[in-house]
Order: C-alpha cells, then structure tokens, then sequence
C-alpha cells in the first residue's frame, strides 16, 4: 500500500527523514531552524521566549508539536506499511515534534547567553537523550503503532527540557 503524499510529507518532515546518515538528527532541525530564524530577523529578539512578542515564539512550537504529534499518530500505521517495518527511521515527524517541545523550555528570562547557542544546546541535549532513550522512553517505544513512534522522542523532549532549564537557571539575572 503507498501512503498519500501529503502524509508522506509530514511523517517525512518533508522528506528530510529520507536523508542519511542520521534521520533522526535532519528531523530534529526545521524546530531549530525556525527558531534560529526568529533570531536573525530585524527585531526578532521580541519573538524569543524573553522577549515582548514571546507568544509568537511559543505559539510556533505548539503549531509544530501539535502538527507532527498528529501526523505520527495518525499516519504511523500507513508509514509503517509503506517502508516495511516497525518505526521506520524515515518517519521524523516524532522527532521534529520532540524538538519543538524542548525549545519550549528555552529560558523566558535574559541569561546574558546568546540566543543561538541555547538553540544549540537544545539540540544537543535533545538529541542526547533521544539516542540514549532515558526510562522509560525505551520502554514506551515498544507500544503499538503511532504513540509508540512518538511516545519515547516526547519524554526525551521532557528529559532535555530539564537539562535546558538546569543548565541556564542559575544564569538568570538577578
């Protein structure tokens, strides 16, 4: 059976989950992209969790959270039959949905650090604990269908939000 493109496209996150090596890593990217883009634009330290248009910032995660949180659950069965196997590295979408949940915990207070490499650091610590697949994200995995694709990227999310807020709490001004 072949899956209909538009929901090829998503659970591909726009076929970036065909690129290799490392899927997983490409489908971490677009959150972090957009958000780093934010960065960049004329006044667009307002639109960064601390700044005066932060609901943009937040708004865009949830948007992307929501949207590839829905196509993995909704679309995990048709991907799997598609590629051929249980959690095809080709679907990203949980990926790309756990990153947008890490970025959410980037401070909403100035650190004093650039913008951009607490971007960074979500990446890394996301990517870290989405590898590792700290308890009981490796557990969870093994759960039928969509919600065990996503299940395990969303508590890695959870797992690299803590290490975020951990590591930029104490660099909060005073």
């Amino acid at each position: 059976m072949s899956i209909q493109r538009p929901r090829l496209a998503l659970i591909t996150t726009f076929g970036l989950g065909n690129l290799r090596p490392a899927p997983g890593t490409w489908g971490s990217l677009p959150p972090c992209a957009l958000a780093a883009l934010l960065c960049i634009l004329p006044g667009g330290s307002s639109f960064l969790p601390h700044g005066t248009h932060a609901w943009v910032f937040y708004t865009l995660m949830l948007v992307i959270l929501l949207l590839f949180s829905f196509a993995c659950v909704a679309h995990a069965d048709d991907a799997e039959m598609h590629f051929g196997k249980k959690d095809p590295s080709n679907v990203v979408a949980d990926e790309t949905a756990g990153m947008a949940l890490t970025l959410c915990a980037l401070p909403w207070f100035n650190t004093g650090a650039p913008t951009l490499a607490l971007i960074t650091l979500a990446f890394l610590f996301f990517r870290a604990a989405d590898i590792i697949k700290p308890y009981p994200a490796y557990r969870l995995q093994s759960i039928p269908g969509g919600w065990g694709i996503l299940i395990d990227d969303l508590i890695a999310a959870l797992y690299a939000a803590a290490m975020l807020i951990a590591f930029t709490l104490p660099m909060k001004a005073a």
